[in-house]
This record gives structure tokens, C-alpha cells and sequence, in this order.
């Protein structure tokens, strides 16, 4: 081998030995300081409990604090777009919601791109939704194939409403009507608590909801569950069937969030997060603290949530697409 190559190559190998050792010691080095935990949404919602459960478990087994930080806005678009800005070293992560994962594809300047700005580090929880009917004003829908066949019998003339336009609610029936070939009229509101008000009042017969929000609901019989949006039966409603099992194929609507890291963040020490969230996940008082808040406790790794983040991108985008959905 000429002497040059070989000067080359050994070059090269003492590079690559000096950066898996550069690895190695940030991954132990890891966290030398506290980590800022972002929640692009308000206090007291199922993103911001499940942020706050596991980054207090998170705090104890790193032994740095981690101080969580809620930003608010624009379906949480403003808090991913500086999160994505980020020095992408670990020390600022995000809690990805939904919503979220949806806004780059329902604001013209959301200021960031899911797939490409971010590093996956690991999913923490499911958040299920459930259709629900008002029983006094559809006393005799019981069943999805009720709902579809009264849909059907009065095109458009049925309403059903949801948190917002763009909302996953909104987007999860806009699907269904897609694969069920029935039509109904949506009728967006600010927000999930004047929605589910106006349902329980009369003002509207249906929603798609989040589960934490109409399960007390449901259990007082001022609502009625007629299908969940999951590929499986939730637990907290056991005797409620899937829309699969109803009859509808190919559909599946999970609501559901992780942590995220800024792009090009090392891998040790996203492999060192994940590590830990997976431990945590783990914990049955983790588990029940998680379910208290309506949540369901759910862990992929850093690439099973990569690849989750890109289906549901091009998914759920293609549903705005074709629906033609767009916010200011």
C-alpha cells in the first residue's frame, strides 16, 4: 500500500476513533445542566400532565432539573418553531403533540418542518378518541352504522362539531366520511370545552372528542359513546367497538405525543433520553399517573417514532389537502 494511503487511512481511523470516544464521553457527560422541557399549550391539558409526569421522573434519574416551560399558540407552531431553532444539544426538548405534528400543513408560516427539523426521541402517550352522541337529541343512534345510515338518509343536514377547524377531531371525521361515503356538516369551535358544552346543551347532536374530555360525560349518561377512534377497544370503555370493528376499515385515529429534540441533536444522548423514558414509561405509577390524566402510557424509540411522525405527517396532511383545510 502506497505510504500516502496509509497515512490516509490511518488518518482517518484516529478520526473516527476520536469521535466514538467524543460520543462516549457526552453520553456520560449527559446532562451536565438543566433540561427546558417545552409544552407548546396551555397548563392543566393532557400534553402539559404528561409532560409534567414524566419530566419530574425524568429530573430524578438524570439528577438535573428539568423545568418545563409552556408556550402556547398556533395549534403549538410557535413553540416548535424555536424549539427547532435551538442549539440541538439536548438541553431543550419539546413534548409533540398532535396538533402540533398538523400545523405546518394548516398555517402558511408555521415556521418549521416536522420531518426534517426535528429528532425523534421517544413517544410517550396515546391520547384516544371517541365519538359521542347526545342521547336526547339522536335517542336512537346507538351504533356507528346508525350514525352513517341516518348521515346517509339526510345528506348534510346532520352537524357535528369538534375544538376547531384543522382540529384532530375535525380531521379524524373528515376521514371517516372519506372511507364511510356519508356526508355531515362541521361546525367548528374555539376550543374543546365550549364544543362538548354546546353537545351536552342540545345545540349540536355529535363530536368526535378527546377521551379525557368527554369520559365524565359518558359515565354521568349525558353523552353517549358509539365508537372509538383506536385500532383496539380502550380500557375505560371496554364495551365500546373500534370503527374497524364496525365496519370501516383502514381507519386509524390516535391522538398522541413524545419528545422531540432540535435536528442533528447527538444520538448518544437521544439514545440516553429515550433510555430513560422508556425506564420511566415502565413504572405502574407512572403508568396510573398517566391514565388519571386520560392519557394511556405508550413508548417507541427514537426510529418507531421517527417513522410514526412521517405517517401521520403525510396522512393526516393529505386529509387537509383534499379537504382543502387551511388556518390563518
Amino acid at each position: 500500500m502506497p505510504l500516502g494511503r496509509r497515512w490516509a487511512l490511518g488518518l482517518l481511523s484516529g478520526l473516527l476513533a476520536a469521535h466514538t470516544l467524543g460520543a462516549v464521553a457526552l453520553a456520560q457527560s449527559f446532562p451536565s445542566r438543566p433540561i427546558k422541557l417545552i409544552v407548546p399549550f396551555p397548563p392543566g391539558g393532557p400534553t402539559d400532565t404528561a409532560s409534567r409526569i414524566v419530566g419530574q421522573r425524568l429530573a430524578e434519574r438524570l439528577k438535573q432539573p428539568v423545568v418545563v416551560e409552556n408556550r402556547a399558540g398556533a395549534s403549538g407552531s410557535i413553540a416548535a418553531a424555536a424549539v427547532a431553532k435551538s442549539p440541538a444539544d439536548g438541553y431543550t426538548l419539546m413534548m409533540l403533540a398532535t396538533p402540533t405534528l398538523l400545523a405546518p400543513h394548516l398555517y402558511k408560516k408555521a415556521g418549521y418542518d416536522i420531518v426534517k427539523d426535528f429528532s425523534p426521541v421517544a413517544t410517550v402517550y396515546d391520547l384516544p378518541i371517541v365519538m359521542v352522541v347526545n342521547p336526547t337529541v339522536l335517542p336512537d343512534v346507538n351504533t356507528l352504522a346508525q350514525l352513517i345510515a341516518k348521515a346517509k338518509a339526510q345528506p348534510g343536514q346532520i352537524n357535528y362539531t369538534s375544538s376547531g377547524a384543522g382540529s384532530f377531531g375535525h380531521l379524524s371525521m373528515e376521514l371517516l366520511k372519506q372511507l364511510g361515503g356519508f356526508d355531515m356538516q362541521h361546525v367548528p369551535y374555539k376550543g374543546g370545552v365550549p364544543a362538548i358544552t354546546d353537545l351536552l346543551g342540545g345545540q349540536v347532536p355529535m363530536m368526535y372528542a378527546d377521551l379525557v374530555a368527554a369520559l365524565p360525560h359518558i359515565r354521568s349518561g349525558k353523552l353517549r359513546a358509539i365508537a372509538v377512534g383506536s385500532p383496539q377497544r380502550v380500557s375505560m370503555l371496554p364495551e365500546v367497538k373500534t370503527v374497524a370493528e364496525q365496519g370501516i376499515t383502514g381507519f386509524d385515529a390516535v391522538s398522541w405525543g413524545g419528545l422531540m429534540a432540535p435536528a442533528g441533536t447527538p444520538k448518544e444522548v437521544v439514545n440516553r433520553v429515550a433510555d430513560e423514558v422508556k425506564a420511566i414509561l415502565a413504572e405502574k405509577e407512572t403508568q396510573d399517573k398517566l391514565l388519571q390524566a386520560g392519557t394511556f402510557s405508550r413508548f417507541q424509540a427514537p426510529e418507531q417514532m421517527a417513522q410514526r411522525v412521517q405517517q401521520d405527517d403525510a396522512k393526516w396532511g393529505k386529509v387537509i389537502r383534499d379537504k382543502g383545510i387551511a388556518l390563518e
